[in-house]
């Protein structure tokens, strides 16, 4: 059953002083794919700032924002009406042998990485390559081994299942967005003829109640919010998500 959802993601950036120029990089807009239609969009800001829009290197649509006049406070709010219908998740089809051929190795290189953010603890690590060597494919290794992160309620665990995924030589990517009631979230998705997604926190597949909204190796590419300034010292954030269920 498809649901439809409203959105509004406000940040709020207060100062001690004066800050006299910002340079900021919002990736608010949620994605279009077949799950999911973005009906309506907006990013409004305060004070009024120079924006642009592009398409990162990952596809996801990035508002560049700027303001050069002298502000105690900066506002930015994202508010989008979002349509989601997931189709159930089909049954794994890659195998072992062709996860590693140049075709998904080389064309996915940038999602098996594993830098520091993602390198999981060696228990899970030890315990993936296990799940691994006895699953017949890739794909049941991949649930498999959510299902170890959920159990164990890992700190960060979007990160983790990460590196556990790639450890395995599974391609897996980060998912920011938000989950119905309960606001912002992130998931994982890997690689298998198609991108599945799968939430480290509950070990289930992401349903109709979720709303991806950017993608990328980690956190680091998909900061709903980061940029720099000038003036004062660490500003005070306030970050606030109302989700509300149209339909």
């Amino acid at each position: 059953m498809s649901m439809q959802f409203r959105i509004v993601h406000t940040t709020t950036f207060a100062y001690d002083g004066p800050a006299v120029a910002s340079y900021n990089q919002a990736r608010l807009t949620p994605l279009t794919t077949p799950d999911q239609i973005v009906v309506h969009h907006r990013i409004d800001v305060s004070p009024k700032p120079w924006t642009y829009e592009y398409k990162d290197y990952f596809g996801n649509e990035v508002t560049a924002i700027e303001v050069l006049e002298a502000h105690r406070a900066l506002k930015v709010s994202a508010t989008s009406t979002v349509r989601v219908d997931r189709k159930p998740r089909v049954a794994p089809v890659l195998t072992w042998e062709e996860a590693a051929l140049p075709g998904v190795a080389d064309r996915f290189i940038e999602f098996l990485g594993l830098p520091m953010l993602v390198v999981p603890d060696e228990e899970l690590a030890t315990r993936a390559k296990t799940i691994a060597a006895a699953a017949a494919l890739p794909g049941e290794a991949a649930v498999e081994i959510a299902k170890v992160v959920a159990d164990g309620a890992a700190p960060d665990a979007a990160h983790q299942l990460l590196g556990a995924l790639r450890t395995v030589g599974i391609p897996a990517r980060y998912v920011s967005g938000y989950v119905y009631p309960g606001g912002a979230h992130s998931w994982v998705e890997w690689w298998d003829n198609g991108w599945h997604g799968i939430d480290p926190a509950t070990g289930a597949e992401p349903g109709d109640a979720y709303v991806g909204v950017a993608t990328g190796r980690d956190h680091t590419d998909v900061k709903p919010l980061g940029g720099i300034y000038s003036g004062p010292e660490e500003p005070t954030v306030e970050v606030t998500v109302e989700m509300t269920r149209l339909a």
